[in-house]
Order: structure tokens, then sequence, then C-alpha cells
């Protein structure tokens, strides 16, 4: 039988995953979240006209030629506190930065241009045209206009924004949970004592970690040893927390102690696909158990990370109403690389800028159980099925792993 190619799995993956629905967070806890609505502005920013300078509000026409007549000071207009008279002919208000331009005034005079007289009035010093270092009422925005679109991911200036747009709260999308499962008896988590036929778990704490870095929750449901009674009762304990996608790892393949597919299938579990065309991370398994995807990622730690980045990291930005395109660019290849057979291969290598565009350049050791390749490696050499044997300078297709 047939591979199924890496494309029609994702498509398969991601056929009819939908947006989760929004809730309302303190605009405090949206760092990271994601708009489950367009944004619109409660009030006018700034609400009036404000001063950009520290100087003098003035009338233009007093200060058309330098010192073209003392102007008497009449007062003082600073930020949140405003002159509440008007500047009438021959008059000028002290003005900081940020303050209302009080009424009568249609310029700001520069301290640095305007000099104090002896008798406390102000001169000009040099002209000033009228409406400079003014930040007109409504300049970055005006109640009612639509500040941020549905499906921005926040970060601080979109929260700045908001903040100053008047919003306490934001409605956002819900952030996936991911139940995550690693499975086997010879896990111990880190730090734990490791017997002689044992290693230490690291897997879930990758994923875990990607799948924050995507906006998703995690719910981390431990080391389950090769059991299929504790594997089952792992997967309603998913279930009955509502994961939005279950992922496994481990325990997927064909021997008689991987046992983690038929538990899914005696839970219910409407496999979708087993194994695809790819290299690392071909004993992928992908399923739906009720409304919670699953995903079945390979054991060994490189095709794992490999298959998050390929399929995990898409389903949690459907789920969370965010776009996500992979980050394909173009590349000159450092070394040759042999004929690839009938599965895509995804390369790990090291991509820098050089003379004539990006460098990649492949490891030589492409095991997927070493992760000190993968650490290093900062983009994915992308070969398709059948790829002839490449030279050193010719171009290649890479992702980038961020």
């Amino acid at each position: 039988m047939s591979l199924l190619p890496v494309d029609e799995a994702l498509e398969r993956i991601l056929e009819g995953v939908k947006a989760l629905p929004g809730e309302t967070v303190p605009i405090e806890e949206a760092d990271g979240r994601v708009l489950a609505a367009p944004l619109a502005a409660t009030r006018t920013q700034p609400p009036f006209d404000a001063s950009a300078m520290d100087g003098y509000a003035v009338r233009a026409a007093n200060v058309a030629t330098p010192r073209a007549m003392p102007l008497k000071l009449i007062g003082e207009s600073a930020a949140g506190s405003r002159y509440h008279g008007a500047v009438a002919d021959g008059e000028t208000v002290r003005i900081f930065t940020g303050a209302p331009v009080p009424e009568g005034a249609d310029t700001i005079l520069i301290q640095e241009n305007a000099e104090i007289l002896d008798d406390g009035r102000i001169e000009a010093t040099d002209t000033v045209a009228a409406g400079r270092h003014i930040r007109r009422a409504g300049l970055d925005f005006q109640k009612g206009d639509s500040v941020l679109e549905q499906g921005r991911r926040l970060g601080p200036a979109g929260i700045g924004l908001a903040a100053a747009a008047g919003h306490a709260t934001l409605d956002v999308t819900q952030r996936p949970l991911v139940a995550v499962i690693a499975t086997g008896d010879e896990l111990v988590r880190p730090g734990e004592p490791c017997g002689p036929d044992q290693i230490v778990a690291s897997n879930g704490f990758a994923i875990g970690a990607l799948a924050r870095r995507e906006g998703a929750r995690i719910l981390d449901l431990g080391i389950i040893p090769d059991d299929s009674a504790a594997i089952s009762d792992a997967v309603r304990s998913a279930a009955a927390a509502g994961a939005h996608v279950l992922v496994t790892l481990g325990g997927a393949s064909v021997g008689a102690r991987d046992l983690v597919r038929q538990a899914l299938l005696d839970a219910g579990m409407s496999l979708d696909f087993w194994k695809i065309a790819m290299r690392p991370g071909k004993p992928l398994m992908f399923g739906r158990l009720g409304d919670m995807r699953v995903l079945g990622l390979p054991g060994n730690p490189v095709s794992s990370l490999v298959c998050a980045h390929l399929f995990l990291r898409p389903l949690i930005a459907r789920l969370g109403q965010r776009s996500y395109a992979p980050d394909l660019r173009s590349a000159v290849l450092a070394k040759a690389l042999r004929a690839n057979d009938e599965r895509r291969d995804y390369v790990r290598a090291s991509v820098a800028p050089g003379s004539e565009g990006l460098i990649a350049t492949p490891f030589t050791l492409q095991d997927s159980s070493m992760l000190t390749t993968l650490a290093a490696s900062n983009a994915l050499i992308v070969r398709e099925p059948g790829s002839p044997a490449a030279e050193e300078g010719d171009r290649c297709r890479v992702l980038m792993l961020g």
C-alpha cells in the first residue's frame, strides 16, 4: 500500500477544523492572545488638540517674523491641567508636551526659540507657521474607528493600542487545550533515577514548548507504561478535560508493545490515516475521538518534533483563529545530497546568509534520535520524493524553524 503524501495528510488533519469560540479576558492577560472580533475605539485619541513640544501657545500672526512683538504671558497649560482661558492677540500661554492647546492659539513656539524678557514677556527669536507642533484631536484614531482586526495576535503594541482605545477587557479566541501522553516502560522523567535499560523522556517537554509557543494550553498526562488499561485511562482523562487535541508520543508502531493505536481504537477513535511518506516521521497517526483530534507522533525525538512543526503547529493555529504559513525559502546547498526515495525528506541543516543569498549546510548525521543535530538546526532542507542527487551549489528549498 502506498504511503500518504505529506500535503494530503495535512489537508486531512485540518479538514473541518474551526476556530474555537471567544472568551473575555482582562487586558493584562491578553498578551499573545488572538482577537475574536474586530476592536473599535471607544474614544478619540488625542481627545483634544495637544502640544507636541514644550514651549508657548501663540497666534501665528504674532510670530510671523522674529521679534515681531513681545507677548504677554497669561498662564500655563500642562498635561492633565489645561489653561481654561483664551489666548488673545499679543498673548501667550506656557505649554508643555501633551497639554491641551488653549482656545485662540494656533501654533506652538518651542522654548528653544523663545526669549524671556526682563519684564516677563516672551519674544520669538524665530518664525513659526500656523499649526506647527500641534497634534490635532483624532490624529491617532477617532471614536468608533476599527483599530485592531479580528485574528490579530496581540503583542505589546497591540495591547497598548487597545488600552488607549479605552478597553479594559478584550474578547479573544479560546486557547486550544493540547493533552500530551508519553508512553513506554523505558521512560523516566528528567531528574529521576534512570535504570540501565531506561532513557530520559524528552519528547513531551519539547512538544509542550512548541505548542505553548503557538498559543495552546498544555495538559501533561505524564508517562504511561506499556499497559493497555493505563493508556485507555489516560485517553479518557484527556477527553474528560475537554482537550481539543490529544498528542500521543510513541507506541503507535507495529511492535508487540506498541499499544497506543489499539487503545485509541478501543476507545472509539475513528482512524483517518497511519503512516505517511516522509522522513523522519513515517509512523504518524491521525484520527478523531468525538470532538477531539488525535495526533500520534513517533517516539523518536527528532521525528516527533519535525512532525509537530509540520502538523501540530498549523492545527493549533487553525483552532486558535490564527493564520499560519510555513516559512519556506530558497537557499544554495553547501554540500551534496544523495538521490531521494519515495518519501519527502526533511534534512536537518544550518542556514546562514551568504554572498548568493541563504546557504544551507546539511548535517552529516541525520539519525532521528539525535537531538543535538536538531538543536543545532535552524531549518530543514525539503527534498521531494524521487529527487535526484543534488550537488554543492544547487538550489534547494528550506523550511525555517524559527
